[in-house]
């Protein structure tokens, strides 16, 4: 707990959060591999989203972020999240309905996260979701990590940088600019 005048006290908690919480990486990488950092964080799609977050700082324009999380609980299948992924055909689709202001849909919010991660980056997910589940929510699915990193540097030609996030949402990465 930090205490005192306001901004001096605020600037002390975000050093402290900075240097406890960050992690600085020296570049964005082509891949990011994150876990959602086990239970109950992996317990359903919608809570891998904070993963798939955490895992978009650090990786490139149009790279590959790679989702280990085990999702034993499916979409969850409450709330609307599943639903909401079937009303378009892309995550920019997705984007364009929810910026529609008659469109109010409990767990939005968590679609709309995903989807502005998926036109900035391509996310695998290797999960206990079937292949179609996946697919259904505009994810790619995988089932070997290895098969799909090389894969992807077949495709790309050359070794891919990567980056892995063990703890996932729970870290909070960063590249500073130059």
């Amino acid at each position: 707990a930090f205490a005192g005048e306001i901004f001096d006290t605020h600037k002390e908690g975000c050093a402290y959060v900075k240097e406890h919480a960050m992690f600085k990486c020296d570049q964005h990488f082509d891949i990011v591999i994150a876990s959602n950092s086990g239970y109950p964080l992996d317990q359903n799609l919608y809570q891998t989203v904070k993963g798939m977050s955490a895992a978009s700082k650090i990786v490139k324009k149009d790279g590959h972020i790679i989702m280990v999380s085990e999702c034993a609980d499916g979409f969850p299948d409450h709330g609307k999240f599943a639903e909401i992924f079937k009303m378009a055909d892309t995550p920019q689709g997705i984007l364009e309905l929810i910026h529609d202001p008659n469109i109010k849909e409990v767990d939005q919010w968590q679609v709309q996260k995903q989807a502005s991660i998926q036109t900035f980056a391509n996310v695998h997910v290797y999960s206990e979701l079937t292949d179609q589940q996946l697919k259904d929510s505009m994810l790619i699915p995988t089932s070997n990590i290895k098969h799909t990193i090389q894969e992807l540097e077949h495709r790309y030609g050359r070794k891919l940088t990567i980056g892995v996030m063990p703890q996932g949402p729970l870290t909070i990465p960063y590249v500073e600019d130059k």
